[in-house]
């Protein structure tokens, strides 16, 4: 799949493992996005960029990257896993299914998404999987 950001700048190529979208409502993502961030992921030999990307390291795991023209958001990556793309950067992507979703008891009311996909709160996540102390971002 080939995608750009909303300038042109930055250009991808993708080859995703899955053709399926999760989605984060953490208070993180919500700060990046305005709302909920939407991602693909693809292992990083599957991902070719070209073009001006700036990188933020946004938690001591994590990098979020975005075009240095016009500010789209890129991807977010934990350290030495795959990308995580933003689906609305690739014209494809257009159709992937919603598969899961996560921190359901954080998400905006205007971001109740419907279909019948795995849900998990927080708590559900956290424990599992490393996250960033949401008192931080106060």
């Amino acid at each position: 799949m080939k995608g750009q950001c909303l300038c042109g700048a930055v250009t991808l190529e993708v080859t995703p493992e899955a053709r399926e979208v999760s989605a984060c409502h953490c208070r993180m993502c919500r700060l990046w996005t305005g709302a909920a961030l939407f991602v693909f992921t693809a292992a990083p030999e599957q991902v070719s960029v070209a073009g001006p990307v700036r990188r933020f390291r946004s938690s001591e795991f994590a990098t979020r990257a975005f075009c240095e023209t016009c500010g789209s958001h890129l991807w977010i990556q934990d350290d030495g896993g795959d990308y995580e793309l933003l689906p609305g950067l690739f014209e494809e992507a257009a159709s992937f299914a919603l598969t899961s979703e996560i921190y359901v008891d954080h998400r905006l009311g205007s971001a109740e998404l419907c279909g019948d996909h795995p849900r998990r709160t927080r708590a559900e996540y956290e424990s599992q999987n490393p996250f960033v102390e949401e008192e931080r971002l106060q």
